[in-house]
């Protein structure tokens, strides 16, 4: 005997339902000759009646009954099947967990979970915000799936992928002379106090990298961990700085310059994520966004306006 397939369930139940093969295929938006065939096909694959026709109606053949039981419960679990997929689809009752530091979570991560939550509007976003000696434990003991960095992480469970390049900058608060330039050079902020990380951090390393190309070792006035706190300490006045551009993405930063560095410097965002595990389609989302958001940062050619004479 053969098997029943999905399709064949499908229109007998719809002849089921409308009694009738018109009905059934308006039901299935599709031509009553097709129906009517498939049924005959079907009927005969399995060697038993399961239609008797009354006066143009289809109703249910006696010995035929069971196998419509059947039949509706199989309908009703692909319709729970079909709900199940449909809520995985919008994130229902999903947990995305994943980490960024802080420099790369000030503008851009916001920018790409906006798209994640378009795409996943009912998905629960966990998001953390690490420093990058705290990567390695989140993503070893599974805290999450994937962390977003401004650097690598070494260490040989962790695998770390480059998304975008993007700039060092330099910063300076509203009203400061170095403000009336197009471009500024390490050499020119050497001449103020100046907020910098640690350069025995990854990231102070990174920043201080276009100061050691020129021969320079910028002396810190003061210093700040993240991104935020120099932003925060140049906005009101107490140095000047470089940063990545990520940092200082927003549009408009009331009380902050932003000026291009004259000398070509650089700085890598990353996705980090434990060595062989395979991610949720969930979180392979997520980075597109945030390489798509990074990219969109990058694309900037000009800063701030120049003040008015």
């Amino acid at each position: 005997m053969r098997e029943l397939t999905l399709r064949q369930v499908e229109v007998v139940r719809a002849v089921l339902i409308a009694g009738s093969i018109q009905g059934a295929a308006d039901l299935l938006n599709v031509s009553a000759p097709g129906v009517s065939r498939l049924v005959k096909h079907t009927e005969e694959g399995l060697g038993i009646r399961l239609f008797d026709r009354r006066a143009g109606v289809f109703v249910p053949a006696p010995e035929a009954r069971a196998i419509f039981e059947m039949l509706n419960q199989v309908f009703h679990q692909m319709e729970n099947l079909n709900a199940a997929v449909g809520a995985l689809q919008k994130g229902e009752d999903v947990r995305l967990s994943f980490a960024s530091a802080p420099s790369i979570a000030q503008f851009i991560a916001a920018r790409a979970i906006r798209g994640v939550r378009a795409r996943f509007p009912d998905l629960m976003i966990d998001l953390n915000i690490l420093k990058i000696e705290e990567t390695a434990d989140y993503l070893l003991l599974e805290r999450g799936e994937v962390v977003f960095m401004s650097s690598p992480v070494e260490n040989s469970a962790i695998e770390s992928t480059p998304l975008v390049e993007g700039r060092i900058v330099a910063i300076m608060p509203e009203g400061h002379e170095l403000a009336h330039q197009d471009d500024v050079s390490v050499h020119d902020l050497m001449r103020f106090p100046f907020v910098g990380v640690d350069p025995d951090d990854p990231y102070g390393a990174l920043l201080a990298q276009p100061f050691r190309d020129a021969g320079l070792s910028p002396r810190h006035s003061m210093r700040g961990r993240f991104a935020q706190t120099t932003v925060s300490l140049v906005r009101h006045g107490l140095g000047v700085a470089v940063i990545d551009e990520f940092s200082v993405a927003e549009v408009y930063m009331p009380g902050l310059i932003r000026r291009p560095l004259r000398e070509k410097a650089s700085i890598t965002a990353w996705s980090v994520q434990k060595r062989g595990r395979h991610l949720s389609s969930f979180a392979e989302f997520t980075i597109a966004k945030f390489r798509q958001e990074l990219t969109a940062a990058t694309s900037r050619t000009r800063w701030d306006p120049l003040p008015q004479a």
